[in-house]
């Protein structure tokens, strides 16, 4: 499945139009089994967070390593995404492999996500031990992993987003400006237009 959603920005935004790629890794919801709620949710964050102009680029994959390596690169080197959320494919299963093909394309690990991530989930579930989120850079891209559920996923990209726009302007992509009621992202003052 393959979607492409434009969103024009909030008035009075400080910020540059983004590409962001959004990928639900997930044998059943790619197959049509059950209705994919992890990318939705993703999407959702982005609408209500994201003050300046983006386009979110949406894919529902299989859980299949060298399909989620191309989409990945296919989002970052064709398609311009400043930033690529996956959900799905995180935990110790066998057929769980997109921080492995996330690793295959990343030329920089960025340890502190992963980190991140399993420290918010576990205030909630013991099993977030069992996850193994990564995140890193693709080219002038961030990549990163978040859990499957909606729930899990709100509970850490609302956290986690507030090191993203920074994250994404030190790597040479656009300012991304966020709705401060929503996820107030950290920059240092000098490098802030509002």
């Amino acid at each position: 499945m393959n979607e492409r959603t434009e969103h024009h920005g909030r008035e009075g935004h400080v910020g540059e139009h983004v590409h962001i790629g959004v990928v639900t890794v997930s044998d059943r919801a790619s197959s049509g089994t059950y209705t994919d709620e992890g990318g939705p949710a993703i999407l959702d964050f982005l609408r209500e967070g994201i003050s300046s102009p983006f386009t979110a680029l949406y894919r529902c994959i299989p859980d299949d390593q060298s399909l989620i390596e191309a989409t990945l690169v296919e989002l970052v080197d064709d398609h311009h995404c400043s930033v690529v959320v996956t959900t799905g494919g995180t935990g110790p299963a066998a057929r769980d492999v997109t921080p492995e093909a996330t690793e295959a394309v990343c030329h920089k690990m960025l340890p502190g996500f992963g980190e991140q991530m399993r420290a918010l989930s576990l205030k909630f579930v013991p099993t977030a031990i069992l996850s193994r989120q990564v995140g890193g850079i693709r080219n002038n891209a961030l990549v990163f992993n978040l859990p499957g559920r909606p729930k899990a996923i709100r509970e850490t990209i609302d956290e986690l987003w507030k090191a993203v726009p920074y994250c994404v302007d030190l790597i040479g992509g656009p300012y991304m400006d966020m709705n401060d009621e929503v996820c107030k992202s950290f920059r240092p003052p000098s490098e802030r237009r509002r």
